[in-house]
């Protein structure tokens, strides 16, 4: 379906000032969001996207994996990202344009529920002022996060999910005699909270909503609705399934099994939601990751802790005597609430990609003081605002456009941030900029001595630079810290072999293979260094195993008939480097032990040829 019909589709085609403000928003979120469909899979998209084996195919992507995932919990969201594998593997355009979808649908969703709710308020220029809002919303580079970071599509998604509700409910109450839209309501409450858990204050909020703009208080949405609260009320068993299913802590990201207390969490929120104001009236510098640091003291947050209290007493005053500007207070508060208050989420204690909805509630907030303080003007301003956020959202996607640049952002606006380190000295050693990365690995390490992956990524380059002793107590040292951590032991395992020390290289593959049971690399490493050790027939196993799992790896086919070879199971032996040398013929050394095999058994004239093959590939090579 085209864009035009997708508009059409949403605001209907009878009136045709449906239609156009629906293209305008489109048009111009295109427009500031068209550079960023080639940013690559950065930060939660490798677990969540690259390494994620459940998106391969649509059965399982409805149980998505756990433990730090970023779509544990969240099936919903992890079937969209099968649903783009399906039509495109792991070509990131189809993600990026995916989730620039979702985010246009939500801005019209947006510019529905404002123009209705104005419209039935009485006010004459419903139409522009909604426009202006969701441009407004749907420009603003705080959404740039949400949008341009593939994993956090379970933001955007559920914001989609989250407004489609309330506004499924607005049509829902204009044709009381029609039940599609309250169906429609309560479908896309169900699907957002199999999207994210923010989703579950939509429910109360749209009985707010229905209180303070329909039925004007709560007793007579009740007894108008009842049936179609019940439907919607029952959307939360979902979610507590969901949640009840992953332990309730998210794979120790959440809840008080993340090692950080509610007090220490909730004075952590007060410095977020003061940042989060701030950034959507000056939406700079914008950060990706801010860490996990967290404020252990009221006295450092005085300030953010009173603006929160000011927050909060303003909308319960609001909700008695403005009700609608208390019920933005309440979007704002209630939406924020589950990740921006008690609840410890250790992964990220401060996420720009929170006030993705949220937004909404100050935009609008904003839009309203502007049209009573400035008349018509405020459709002018509110215009050349949203053309100033397009560019400075076109600019941002600028610093997505690879790895190192956003982390390069990142470690720029903030420096004492560990992990930002840690993931730029990652980005600079997948492009070969090996001393940058180790530096950077070496400040991440400085910065938080405890960080994951850094000791870890800095053992990797130093082994790849034969400086195994130098690697190996970084292996070591990650091991302590995530002991169920496979690859760590796995190259581990490979820092023992080179140094000589086979036995304990055993050891630690089987520790690897415990962990992971098919993981091919670490089956092949242990069948070198148990070969090494001459038990032969053990290392048959484990290379057997590996082309299980890797069958036309031509290295595994070699050392497998090695290890047959010695063990005098040469005719078998020479099916395996046969088999070598026909999924790479230019592979020197398997024609080279496919000539000594030959020779074992009275065919020199074919190990000549072979053998001669190995001479001329081993003399082309660069030395």
């Amino acid at each position: 379906m085209s864009s035009a019909a997708v508009s059409s589709a949403f605001l209907t085609r009878r009136d045709p000032a449906r239609v156009w403000p629906g293209l305008v928003i489109f048009l111009a979120g295109v427009a500031a969001y068209a550079n960023s469909l080639s940013a690559p899979f950065i930060f939660d998209d490798i677990d969540a996207i690259r390494e994620n084996p459940t998106i391969r195919s649509l059965g399982s992507a409805w149980s998505p994996p756990h433990e730090g995932s970023g779509v544990d919990s969240r099936p919903v969201v992890n079937v969209s990202f099968a649903l783009n594998y399906a039509a495109g593997e792991l070509n990131v355009r189809g993600y990026h344009a995916t989730n620039l979808a979702i985010h246009l649908l939500a801005g019209l969703a947006l510019f529905g529920v404002v123009r209705r709710t104005l419209t039935r308020n009485g006010e004459s220029a419903a139409t522009p002022l909604a426009l202006v809002a969701a441009l407004l919303w749907t420009l603003h580079p705080l959404q740039t996060e949400s949008v341009t970071v593939v994993t956090q599509r379970t933001e955007s998604l559920m914001g989609l999910f989250y407004l489609s509700t309330l506004y499924g409910f607005i049509r829902a109450v204009e044709n009381p005699g029609g039940r599609r839209w309250a169906f429609f309501s309560v479908a896309a409450c169900l699907l957002g909270m199999g999207t994210k858990e923010v989703m579950v204050s939509a429910p109360l909020l749209v009985l707010l909503y229905d209180r303070t703009f329909v039925a004007g208080n709560f007793r007579s949405a009740w007894q108008q609705r009842r049936g179609y609260y019940t439907a919607l009320a029952t959307t939360w068993l979902l979610l507590g399934w969901l949640v009840a299913s992953s332990g309730g802590a998210r794979g120790g990201a959440a809840g008080t099994a993340s090692g950080i207390t509610p007090w220490t969490y909730a004075l952590t929120q007060c410095e977020a939601i003061g940042l989060y104001l701030k950034l959507a009236l000056w939406p700079d510098p914008l950060v990706l990751d801010y860490g996990t640091a967290v404020v252990t003291d009221l006295r450092q947050v005085v300030p953010q802790a009173l603006l929160v209290l000011a927050l909060v007493a303003a909308t319960i005053l609001a909700l008695r005597r403005w009700p609608a500007g208390g019920f933005l207070g309440a979007w704002f508060l209630a939406i924020l609430a589950p990740s921006s208050s008690f609840l410890p989420l250790a992964t990220q204690t401060i996420a720009a990609h929170r006030m993705y909805l949220p937004l909404a509630a100050v935009v609008v907030a904003g839009i309203a003081a502007a049209d009573r303080w400035l008349g018509r003007g405020a459709v002018v301003a509110g215009l050349v605002l949203a053309l100033g956020f397009g560019s400075l959202t076109f600019v941002r996607n600028q610093d997505y456009r690879t790895a190192i640049s956003i982390w390069e952002d990142n470690v720029k606006n903030a420096p004492a941030n560990a992990r930002g380190h840690s993931n730029l000295g990652l980005a600079l050693g997948a492009a070969g900029r090996t001393d940058e990365a180790m530096a950077e690995l070496r400040e991440a390490i400085r910065l938080q001595a405890d960080i994951p992956f850094a000791h870890y990524n800095l053992g990797l380059i130093l082994s790849r630079l034969n400086r195994d002793a130098e690697a190996l107590p970084l292996f070591e040292e990650e091991l302590r810290l995530q002991p169920a951590y496979a690859p760590a032991w796995c190259d581990l395992g490979l820092s023992l072999y080179q140094l000589g020390r086979r036995d304990e290289a055993v050891a630690a593959y089987e520790k690897a293979l415990r962990l992971k049971p098919d993981d091919p690399e670490a089956l092949e490493r242990m069948g070198v260094a148990l070969a090494s050790l001459g038990r032969l027939a053990e290392a048959v196993v484990r290379y057997e195993e590996a082309l299980k799992l890797r069958p036309n790896t031509p290295g595994i086919h070699q050392n497998l008939g090695i290890a047959l070879a010695l063990s005098g199971h040469v005719p078998k032996a020479i099916e395996q480097f046969e088999r070598a040398i026909t999924l790479d013929p230019n592979f020197a050394e398997a024609h080279l032990a496919l000539a000594l095999a030959l020779t074992d058994t009275g065919r020199p004239q074919a190990a000549a040829a072979h053998r001669e093959k190995a001479q001329g590939l081993q003399s082309n090579r660069k030395p």
